[in-house]
């Protein structure tokens, strides 16, 4: 059977591709080729298929290099790329009583996840990653690790969830006693005392929104905050933070590795906004969606309980439109959802006032949800301000959110001679400062034990995340590199016009 009528037979299938040294596979198919990666200990595995397709794996650098292995590895640096004689030690989850009854407890170091599970025939397999987990050698004694764990940027629901699976993961699968917080973001490094955290210290703050070390933006100067981190011995580093913050993680490694430390370093990726490339979904964004619901709610009841009730509900959403789009498609109560992916205009036909002045002659009451990245263009217009941008380098967004109100008034005030009653509510900071639901807990648990995972394994210069569902070990470049955004072409944002029966505001910009 060929590897693509596998797929085309199941396209929903989570494609877990398991590559043996032997000429075994798991799929029973013709010659082995060879398999390169420079951080594979083994360096050398072997894939089987009909259709060999010249593909690619990846150096340190993320350069390709050109094989005739079938496809495209993306792989994650290892301690051992530049200190090849680190010793190795068995995993003490060999010896744990809660996983003495598992069946598969270790992850082969050939296992790998594919990117991309629907293809199509004769389609090239695409990128993949290693898959995450505890793996049979570890590359740390417990009782020699010191670890770290900040937090950087914005809050975001389930970040005190992270950081307590750290600790107690550590503490609980590893052994290790030693686990320091640092304070205040990337400066706590060099500015700020250290926390001493054990399970009893985090037991319940996963019960809290926010987080207990503190966060700030900017502050990053990777020479201070890595002769900080010779200094105080530490040998693995957590850095769990947004964009931004993993581009300074990757900038911690290269150092690191430049000075030849052994030192694991692992970034926990954190957006409220799911802008992160790669990855299915960052944590906290159930959360923020669930809580969204409640300012929806109130506007829609609201301007229910007047006569021409016009109701704007800003989201958080800089680039994305995420939070804004998934929360108008739970809530149902939603007439039209902006997003800074889908360019609006006001006036004229099959503008935002046309819609809104139809929807009130229909059923008296109109609510919109607003993204605060939407129609940045026009604020920046009407008010003539030089752009700006925050701590982070991130552009600094000018309040839609009032600008949009005040235009809708005066159309109908002014031009339409219409009384409608204005109700604007603003929940952005109160959906991220909440506690973590049930969801992004177990989420955050599953990214948590990754990461500790793989840095005991002696993985550093990674992330993790799910990618189709399964927990992946990815290059940090990979998820810097773009931003996740809504594609207008996507069946979800097809599917919220449907539920909305919004204009697509195209005709303008054609």
């Amino acid at each position: 059977m060929d590897l693509s009528q596998l797929l085309a037979s199941s396209p929903n299938h989570h494609l877990l591709l398991h590559f043996s040294p032997t000429n075994k596979s798991l799929f029973n198919f013709h010659k082995p080729l060879p398999l390169f990666t420079n951080f594979n200990p083994q360096r050398r595995s072997s894939i089987t298929n009909y259709h060999p397709i010249k593909s690619q794996t990846l150096n340190h650098n993320n350069t390709p290099l050109d094989h005739d292995d079938g496809f495209i590895l993306e792989d994650v640096p290892h301690l051992t790329h530049f200190l090849p004689d680190l010793p190795t030690y068995p995993n003490p989850l060999k010896y744990s009583q809660a996983y003495a009854i598992v069946k598969n407890t270790f992850v082969s170091p050939e296992d790998v996840l594919a990117q991309q599970v629907v293809v199509q025939k004769g389609s090239p397999r695409g990128v993949h990653f290693r898959r995450a987990g505890p793996r049979e050698n570890v590359y740390f004694k417990s009782e020699e690790v010191r670890a770290c764990i900040v937090t950087c940027g914005g809050l975001c629901p389930g970040i005190n969830t992270v950081i307590r699976e750290i600790v107690c993961g550590l503490n609980y699968m590893y052994g290790v006693n030693t686990v320091l917080g640092i304070e205040g973001g990337y400066r706590g490094f060099y500015a700020r005392n250290t926390m001493e955290l054990n399970p009893k210290v985090v037991n319940d703050i996963h019960k809290r929104g926010g987080t207990i070390l503190q966060t700030s933006r900017g502050g990053h100067d990777t020479n201070k905050i890595v002769d900080n981190i010779q200094d105080r011995g530490i040998n693995q580093v957590y850095i769990i933070g947004g964009d931004g913050t993993q581009k300074g993680a990757a900038a911690i490694y290269k150092e690191v590795e430049k000075r030849r430390f052994p030192v694991a370093v692992a970034g926990i990726p954190k957006t409220i906004d799911n802008d992160i490339a790669v990855i299915d979904k960052s944590f906290g964004f159930d959360t923020a969606v669930e809580e969204a619901q409640r300012a929806i709610n109130a506007a829609h009841v609201e301007v229910e309980s007047v006569e021409n009730g016009v109701g704007i509900v800003k989201l958080m959403g800089r680039y994305s439109g995420f939070i804004a789009m998934f929360a108008t498609l739970a809530s149902r109560d939603v007439d039209c959802c902006l997003i800074p992916e889908s360019p609006f205009y006001l006036e004229g036909q099959g503008g935002l006032f046309e819609f809104v002045q139809q929807r009130l002659k229909e059923n008296g009451h109109v609510v919109i949800v607003l993204a605060e990245g939407a129609g940045q263009e026009y604020v920046l217009e009407s008010v003539n301000a030089a752009e700006e941008k925050d701590a982070s380098g991130n552009k600094l967004l000018l309040d839609v959110g009032p600008w949009l109100t005040q235009k809708i008034k005066d159309h109908f005030t002014t031009v339409k001679k219409m009384a409608i009653n204005m109700k604007y509510i603003d929940p952005t900071y109160m959906i991220r400062a909440v506690p973590s639901n049930a969801y992004d807990n177990i989420y955050c648990t599953l990214l948590a034990q990754s990461a500790v995972h793989g840095a005991m394994a002696g993985y550093t210069g990674f992330t993790v995340g799910p990618v189709n569902s399964r927990h992946a070990y990815i290059p940090i470049g990979r998820v810097t590199e773009a931003t996740n955004v809504v594609k207008l072409t996507d069946r979800m944002w097809a599917r919220l016009l449907a539920s909305t029966n919004q204009p697509t505001f195209l005709d303008k910009h054609e």
